[in-house]
């Protein structure tokens, strides 16, 4: 059976069976290169036990991450025709936790057709991934941090990487822009029939003043994927409460007639924090909000806060151990750091940095505001501190502690609908009230349809 050629040994026969669509010479390129991709600090596997398989897709690209006892051996090959990513685990056998992995392949995942896993031979186990077109793997191991052990990460790249600033010129309306990542136009924006109401956001097209252009509002649902954040008293994880607000901010932002919203993430998936950065920068975006539910050690600790980004220190200690921990969200969620580009890694400040933040302390001020009419502030001013998030030299950029979520009261509010929309409301309005009194300028100009 075609399964059994590629993932099992052929017992009693004193071999095994080629992969399908893999010559001998492929397979002997890449038994050779087996060695020398062996990770293992003597060069010989570890004897290792699986504790969890995860596979989380994404917009840019899909995770595998597989986690063990020990420090992963392996080897991998790209195979053609069908594209296919051949995996080679060695000291690992086939126990109920790898096999659990092909059931955890949404048919949705845009990368990913199906993942087979068998013994290939004595001491090694083989997983195959069958591809939807051609990628580029980046593959990695972390070592244990936070609560995750030893992890062996699988980062898929479509060969053709995803632009999201193409995503939106390709659009064919401002308003089919504004419906972003799935690229289906919101209800509101279906044109309007003889036979169908007109609906409120096209109400207030029409009465609000003309505008020659659309404002980009980059939301960002803080951590994701192997990066839960905070992890509240009764289980809530920052990452969903997060998600939650932003969809629902972007819905707002959407119905406005001159704004358009892109999100970071848009499912449950990590994003490396420069690459958040570095997509804002590419939709040329005039806003940055990034959204997280804050956590402290004493459950007492309450309120909303906003923060942005300082030149020189934190303006208190609280907020500098905020961007701290924030800021580790990449060594959680796993960065294959050979792989950063330096630029981004380095992410110096430029002369433009002190005139954007001061407009960030603009923007903070006015979300600041909106966000006290809805809960306690944690602090009556906004803060300042060192968040890679934040490190954008021309874009405004703000991040909203919603509440903390290691506040009981406050863990409870978060996962209550109702009053995430207030958030995204209040957030939204802050937004609003900022373009008001500092139209940006300096973004090139999309045309009205006439």
């Amino acid at each position: 059976m075609h399964d059994r050629d590629e993932s099992q040994s052929g017992e009693g026969q004193g071999r095994f069976a080629l992969p399908a669509g893999l010559s001998r010479r492929e397979f002997l390129r890449f038994a050779g290169a087996a060695v020398t991709l062996l990770v293992s600090p003597v060069g010989q596997a570890a004897a290792s036990s699986l504790i969890a398989v995860r596979v989380w897709p994404g917009t840019e690209y899909t995770r595998i991450t597989l986690e063990g006892s020990a420090e992963f051996a392996f080897s991998h090959l790209v195979v053609k025709d069908p594209e296919r990513l051949v995996l080679d685990l060695e000291g690992i056998e086939l126990d109920s936790v790898l096999q659990s992995l092909p059931g955890r392949v949404m048919e949705t995942d845009p990368v990913i057709k199906l993942i087979r896993a068998g013994r290939n031979r004595p001491g090694v186990t083989r997983v195959v991934v069958e591809l939807k077109g051609e990628i580029s793997p980046q593959i990695f191991t972390l070592k244990p941090i936070a609560s995750y052990g030893h992890r062996l990460v699988v980062d898929l790249y479509p060969s053709e990487p995803i632009d999201p600033l193409l995503a939106l010129i390709r659009k064919s309306s401002p308003m089919e822009a504004a419906a972003g990542d799935d690229g289906a136009a919101p209800a509101e924006a279906v044109a309007d029939t003889p036979t169908s109401p007109e609906s409120p956001r096209q109400t207030a097209a029409r009465n609000a003043p003309e505008a020659n252009r659309i404002f980009t509002v980059v939301i960002d649902a803080g951590h994701g994927g192997e990066d839960p954040g905070a992890v509240g008293r009764r289980g809530t994880h920052e990452k969903n409460v997060t998600l939650s607000i932003a969809r629902r901010l972007k819905a707002k932002l959407d119905a406005e007639p001159n704004m358009r919203a892109v999100m970071t993430r848009n499912g449950d998936y990590f994003v490396p924090l420069q690459r958040r950065v570095a997509l804002a920068r590419r939709v040329q975006a005039d806003l940055f909000v990034s959204i997280h539910a804050d956590a402290f050690v004493r459950p007492e600790a309450r309120g909303s806060s906003v923060y942005v980004l300082s030149e020189r220190g934190a303006t208190s200690s609280a907020a500098r151990w905020l961007a701290q921990r924030e800021n580790d969200a990449d060594l959680i969620g796993g960065v294959n750091l050979a792989r950063q580009e330096g630029h981004l890694a380095r992410t110096l400040l430029d002369l433009s940095q002190t005139a954007t933040i001061n407009d960030s302390l603009k923007l903070g001020a006015a979300v600041l505001s909106e966000l006290g009419g809805i809960n306690r502030l944690h602090k009556p001013q906004v803060e300042q501190a060192g968040f890679a998030v934040l490190r954008s030299p021309d874009i405004p950029s703000v991040l909203v502690e919603t509440a903390f979520i290691s506040n009981p009261e406050e863990e409870r509010r978060l996962n209550d609908k109702g009053y995430q929309d207030k958030m995204a409301e209040a957030v939204m309005r802050g937004i609003r009230r900022y373009f008001q009194t500092n139209p940006p300028v300096h973004r090139t100009t999309v045309a009205r349809l006439g």
